[in-house]
């Protein structure tokens, strides 16, 4: 399913409870986008906060109650205001590079005449995508946690994110 861009006038209480959280965050208006799937969700994206998109699903509006919603649109804010994408592509820029880094120095071309030791390519080999892959998880983690820091700071109250966090995962 694609998300589909929405004004105001389709849907005037999203779109103003989207441009009345940014104001509190300090941000310019996100396109606000509602995608046709009935898993409750929420996301943002954008290079930066100029070119940011917030999409919910129709599920998530169908299912979450107002304020809950707007702990989560906060939520998503919050990863708009500190530039998660950016530091999510920095990451995964990161963990490839480190993926890869052991193909490099096993092909990479040295010029000794032993190609070094086979046990410890072996181990690189196998150790370096786990450890890219730990990398990204934990930045991905840190992120999440300091998205629900700073959307309950721009809505100003935590538990309508809390409640809200606890609904998702049922």
């Amino acid at each position: 399913y694609r998300a589909q861009v929405v004004s105001a006038q389709e849907a005037p209480e999203l779109y103003a409870m989207v441009d009345r959280l940014r104001q509190k965050a300090g941000l310019p208006m996100p396109t606000v986008a509602v995608a046709p799937h009935e898993q409750p969700n929420a996301f943002a994206t954008g290079r930066s906060p100029n070119r940011a998109v917030v999409a919910v699903t129709t599920g998530i509006l169908k299912y979450m109650p107002q304020e809950e919603l707007e702990g989560v649109i906060a939520h998503e804010l919050a990863h708009i205001k500190n530039r998660d994408m950016l530091i999510a592509t920095v990451a995964a820029g990161i963990a490839g590079a480190l993926s890869n880094l052991p193909y490099l120095l096993m092909f990479g071309g040295g010029h000794d005449d032993e190609g070094g030791h086979p046990f410890a390519q072996l181990a690189l080999i196998l150790l370096a995508p786990i450890g890219a892959m730990l990398i990204q998880f934990a930045v991905s983690r840190q992120r999440e946690f300091e998205a629900d820091r700073v959307g309950a700071m721009i809505l100003g109250r935590p538990m309508p994110l809390a409640n809200a966090l606890v609904r998702l995962d049922n």
